[in-house]
């Protein structure tokens, strides 16, 4: 097995302007959700779902797919006889980290 599935981005968006524009956006909502309250209310709150919505589901979840996003492409895993590798994919070096297989 080497690399990652295609079919399975995990939490990685298509490009890394994407993704920050969808953490702009869901991180924006949220904090104005909440900042807006004194001006016009609990109305205001009707932001927070459209965040959550723009983030995935989880602030934590975007922080995750942003490392995704910048890595994907340069980092190579392969896993053979229960040692797995990575492998910079760019400049062809081995590192190697001796990790059980799953």
């Amino acid at each position: 097995m080497t690399g990652t599935k295609a079919d399975d981005p995990g939490f990685a968006s298509a490009s890394l302007p994407r993704h920050l524009v969808r953490g702009a956006v869901g991180f924006g909502a949220l904090v104005g959700s909440f900042a807006l309250i004194p001006a016009v209310g609990p109305v205001s709150l009707v932001l927070l779902p459209a965040g959550l919505f723009a983030l995935r589901g989880c602030p934590m979840c975007w922080a995750v797919g942003l490392m995704q996003t910048i890595s994907r492409g340069r980092l190579e895993r392969s896993c053979e006889d229960g040692q797995c590798t990575l492998t910079v994919a760019d400049h062809g070096k081995r590192h190697s980290e001796s990790v059980a297989a799953p």
